[in-house]
């Protein structure tokens, strides 16, 4: 907490990463935490972070952008906790350009090099939430050199991510966006859209 008793940037990255940037990646398995959608954790996240998470997507803590800890710690508010605080709602992708840029950014500048993998993997989920058929690519790009390059306790796991990066890529490049996400967005769903919605993969939001 910081004098004015919110959370710090810190914080945020011990409740999501614990000690994952230390060791290059969690030391406790994460899967349920970071993808499984639980109504209480989502609880848990809305009443510690709230307002951080209405702070970062309103425009502020621009200070958490000059240091890739910090600049991380943002990534994750806009682009993760989002998504646990607005579950079902619009605004649950309110974070997702800011996210991005601040990604494509980092990777720009330099920033990022020496990031842990873990750190490396949630900088890049933005680019691979966007409705944007040059940041999938991206996305798939940065997936892949993880996956390449990778320690080969890791291989496993990255090839996950990396399976992932390319059905969201494969999704975008069809529909030009995530047909998914069309009813909370108030979008009308094409009828090849609607035909894919009855059994193609989707992903959370």
């Amino acid at each position: 907490m910081n004098t004015l008793g919110q959370p710090t940037a810190h914080d945020v990255l011990d409740f999501w990463l614990g000690d994952g940037l230390a060791r290059g990646w969690c030391s406790d398995p994460r899967d349920e935490l970071w993808f499984g959608g639980d109504p209480a954790f989502d609880d848990k996240i809305r009443a510690r972070f709230g307002p951080l998470v209405e702070q970062a997507v309103d425009g502020g803590l621009t200070e958490w952008e000059t240091r890739i800890d910090t600049r991380l710690a943002l990534v994750l508010l806009l682009d993760q906790f989002t998504r646990n605080v607005y579950r079902g709602q619009a605004r649950a992708f309110a974070g997702d350009a800011r996210a991005q840029q601040l990604s494509l950014q980092a990777r720009a500048g330099g920033m990022d090099a020496e990031l842990a993998t873990v750190g490396c993997v949630f900088m890049a989920l933005p680019l691979e939430h966007a409705e944007d058929l040059g940041l999938q690519v991206e996305s798939v790009l940065r997936f892949q050199r993880l996956f390449d390059t990778c320690v080969p306790e890791l291989r496993d796991t990255l090839g996950g991510f990396l399976r992932y990066a390319q059905q969201h890529h494969d999704i975008v490049a069809r529909f030009g966006r995530f047909p998914h996400r069309n009813k909370v967005l108030g979008r009308a769903s094409t009828p090849a859209e609607e035909a894919f919605l009855q059994d193609g993969p989707r992903f959370g939001q």
